[in-house]
């Protein structure tokens, strides 16, 4: 546990008051936030993953393609500053889009769409988790194995679910180290791939906004670089337990995206001038090298030794990501059994680790249950389900944004800055997200999209809307039992009588 004054209590300081919820208040610090936004972007691994398939749409633009995909996640990160500002609840978007639009838009898009887009996300993490620490254990068989790769993961997902039920401190202390061994290795990638004669020399031309060949490259580039900075929202839904709940969680969210731009343009920057946009060898171009360039350019970077570093990096960003989502997904659905719109089960609150013990234990298993159907089902239906995600990040983002403007809508008068910041640019935040969803959508009906399709419809438009659709359907069915949300659009937390495991 840290002794750090700013992240955590001394043992000087008595026990921070439990909140209206039942969480440990004033446990989390700046610092603390901050790490917690990072490594719940996993961004050792999302670079890795996602760089090659934009490359593959954008060419040399790659870096251009995530500057641009990191302006509406800005503007987006201002809109949850000052919603957060206004409404500190470990609920974030479900509350803020329940006050501005009403029960329904909250429950759907700031509850189910987050928390589906969370378990997909948490399947795909657990799964790359455990394909590479077998690989790095030296069982490469294993790795190859289904079954073994299963049973690895869903011991993984036990062992991050134990760690987020035993509190956020120590979930804390764990994610510095992580991410420290994440941030380590894409720099030491990034200086050494600059340091060795490459296929071309690091341009500014790289970064032009406007040399991409239409809108579509342009969408689809920025919906995949929506992946790689999807997830530093997750340190909000800790803002109860950090000190300033209406100040810190906001400036975390702003630092966090900043320091994510930096590492993924260094290391785009890097990546390309070594390698290049080629289409076969080691460009990344070539289809064969898309799933992982980290992993395909390590050993000619930095040998095969060092090159284990940035394996291992990968792996412990995944794990960290998933340690995360549990994390938020289960102090989400506290708060949204708190104002009424899930059962009173998930106010379960653990009272010795004041952490939401129902809510852990169910999005763990939920993950774990979840990973192994779609594995047995399909490699490729599993992958479409990844590739969905982006889809549904554009939604509840967008909507988001919006939700900002229309909540303050009244005060924008008051200042440039309450004009700025909580008006045009979560504005265009939100414009630019919906745009991307829609267009990404209508691409996305194209049998040929991804691996799978469904009576001349792409799959993953089928796993991406279509989850948004049974969302709605869900919600008809729930609405019939949660009356009073869906009528009055929260129920006072303070009306709570919270239930301790």
């Amino acid at each position: 546990m840290s002794t750090n004054p700013t992240d955590a209590e001394t043992s000087l300081d008595p026990p921070p008051a439990p909140t209206g919820k039942g969480l440990r208040g004033g446990s989390v610090g700046l610092l603390a936030a901050v790490a917690l936004g990072l490594s719940s972007v996993a961004p050792a691994y999302s670079i890795a993953v996602t760089l090659g398939f934009v490359t593959m749409v954008v060419g040399n633009l790659a870096p251009a393609a995530l500057l641009l995909g990191f302006v509406p996640i800005l503007l987006t990160a201002f809109a949850f500053r000052e919603l957060n500002r206004e409404m500190p609840d470990c609920g974030t978007t479900f509350v803020w889009t329940t006050r501005a639009f009403g029960p329904h838009t909250g429950w759907l898009s700031g509850g189910w769409v987050v928390q589906i887009a969370t378990l997909i996300a948490m399947t795909a993490l657990a799964r790359v988790g455990a394909g590479y620490l077998l690989t790095l254990l030296g069982l490469d068989s294993l790795a190859s194995d289904n079954v073994a790769v299963i049973v690895t993961a869903v011991l993984i997902v036990a062992a991050v679910t134990t760690i987020a039920y035993r509190g956020l401190q120590l979930a804390a202390s764990v994610q510095y180290v992580l991410l420290g061994l994440q941030l380590v290795a894409l720099f030491g990638f990034g200086a050494a791939a600059f340091a060795r004669t490459g296929a071309s020399a690091p341009s500014l031309s790289w970064l032009n906004p406007f040399a991409f060949g239409g809108f579509g490259p342009f969408a689809e580039a920025v919906l995949l670089c929506l992946f790689i900075y999807w997830g530093w929202d997750a340190l909000i839904t800790v803002n109860e337990e950090t000190r300033d709940s209406d100040r810190i969680p906001g400036q975390a969210a702003v630092i966090s995206t900043l320091v994510l731009l930096g590492t993924y343009l260094f290391t785009g920057f890097a990546a390309i001038s070594f390698a290049g946009i080629g289409t076969d060898g080691l460009g990344l171009g070539n289809p064969d090298n898309a799933g992982d360039v980290l992993a395909t350019l390590g050993p000619p970077v930095l040998g095969a030794g060092l090159s284990k570093v940035v394996e291992l990096a990968i792996c412990v960003s995944a794990i960290s990501a998933l340690l995360t989502c549990v994390i938020g997904s289960s102090r989400a659905t506290l708060s949204m059994g708190a104002h009424g719109a899930l059962p009173r089960t998930f106010t379960r609150i653990h009272p010795t680790y004041r952490t939401p013990a129902f809510g852990t234990v169910f999005f763990g298993a939920t993950a774990a249950v979840l990973l192994t159907a779609l594995t047995l089902v399909s490699g490729n239906f599993l992958g479409d389900a990844i590739l969905s995600i982006g889809l549904l990040i554009a939604f509840y983002y967008g909507v988001t944004g919006l939700a900002c403007v229309w909540y303050f809508r009244h005060r924008l008068n008051n200042s440039p800055r309450d004009l700025f910041l909580r008006g045009i640019l979560p504005a265009l935040g939100g414009t630019i997200m919906l745009a991307a969803f829609a267009r990404s959508a209508h691409d996305m009906l194209d049998p040929d999209y991804g691996a799978t399709s469904f009576h001349g419809i792409g799959g993953v438009f089928l796993l991406g809307v279509g989850s948004i659709a049974v969302g709605a359907v869900a919600m008809l069915l729930v609405r019939t039992r949660f009356r009073r949300f869906f009528r009055d659009g929260r129920t006072a937390v303070t009306e709570l009588t919270l239930t301790e495991d």
